[in-house]
């Protein structure tokens, strides 16, 4: 594929974050955004009007029969990822999956088996690994001007109904552990540059209509003997989303999503470090350009399949305290 020819996207989701790969594909020259698949045919239609699409479509089975599509980004329900994710190799589509890949580890690794076979680009949306605040620290540890001793992070949400992002019902139920626990299990082997040789959790009780625990403690150890605290709740009614706290040799950092400070709370300049300021826009230009190069994205299933083999560990872990 030549770096000028455009690379046809469809967009699998209309939701809050199809709402953001949307905007985000919109600001990358040599992109075009064919069609968007949403919950039912008029929510899709409804979508595509709203962000300049070109149709809205009724499934994701049309989309892959349709020549003009070279690529799919996936946002969809977490129960969908694999499945959608092995639907659109075996279309011949370049694939890029909302985290998390999966909910199992069997089903990750056969959506690894079939990118391999097929050796298309295949992607998962760990986008801690794109925000410029997490980049910054990368390459202070890249540079050997630091070192992690401990990351700190915690992972709050006020969720005790079924809602999504944008406070409307959701058709799934979120996940501590497969989901948001994925950002933080991947990012910690990714900044350390060593593997995960001890993973912990323990949960608290599981509510009685979701059916999943609302609180989880995850405690990491590296191979280079940095280790991670991970707090996960459902029930924070405060500020959301997640904090990392990075406590290194040589200093404490602290990153929200894109933006990064000291440890006293001072910011930290980091617009210089890619080419835009929003984690989801830098992660769809890597996608986009491992399609244009022929190569293997950075957060490819092969990269980050590590972090589902510790979930899945995790997982197990869960079971067995809950068991006895």
């Amino acid at each position: 594929m030549t770096d000028e020819q455009t690379i046809r996207i469809a967009l699998v989701g209309g939701g809050a974050f199809g709402a953001k790969h949307a905007a985000a594909l919109r600001r990358i020259e040599g992109v075009e955004v064919t069609a968007v698949v949403s919950s039912t045919l008029d929510s899709a239609r409804r979508f595509a009007q709203e962000q300049g699409i070109g149709r809205g479509v009724a499934t994701l089975e049309e989309v892959l029969a349709m020549d003009d599509i070279d690529a799919v980004i996936l946002a969809t329900p977490t129960q969908m990822h694999a499945a959608q994710t092995l639907a659109c190799l075996e279309a011949g589509k370049h694939v890029q999956v909302e985290i998390p890949l999966a909910a199992s580890l069997g089903d990750a690794e056969a959506c690894l088996a079939a990118q391999q076979r097929t050796g298309l680009v295949a992607m998962v949306g760990h986008t801690r690994r794109f925000n410029p605040s997490h980049q910054w620290v990368h390459q202070q540890i890249q540079a050997g001007a630091y070192r992690i001793q401990q990351m700190d992070v915690q992972t709050y949400f006020f969720r005790r109904t079924n809602v999504n992002a944008l406070g409307r019902p959701r058709s799934w139920t979120d996940h501590l552990l497969w989901h948001h626990a994925a950002h933080t299990v991947d990012l910690f082997a990714h900044q350390t540059g060593s593997p995960i040789v001890q993973a912990n959790a323990i949960q608290g009780p599981i509510h009685p209509d979701l059916g999943i625990a609302m609180d989880m403690s995850i405690q990491l150890r590296a191979e280079n003997g940095a280790i991670c605290t991970l707090s996960l709740s459902f029930n924070n009614d405060g500020p959301l989303g997640t904090v990392f706290r990075y406590i290194g040799d040589t200093g404490t950092y602290i990153a929200r999503y894109d933006d990064l400070a000291t440890g006293k709370d001072e910011p930290i300049d980091v617009s210089g470090i890619d080419v835009s300021m929003d984690g989801i826009e830098l992660q769809d230009r890597e996608f986009v350009a491992a399609i244009r190069e022929g190569r293997e994205p950075n957060s490819s299933i092969a990269q980050v399949m590590a972090c589902y083999r510790t979930l899945a560990a995790l997982e197990e872990q869960l079971d067995d305290a809950s068991a006895s």
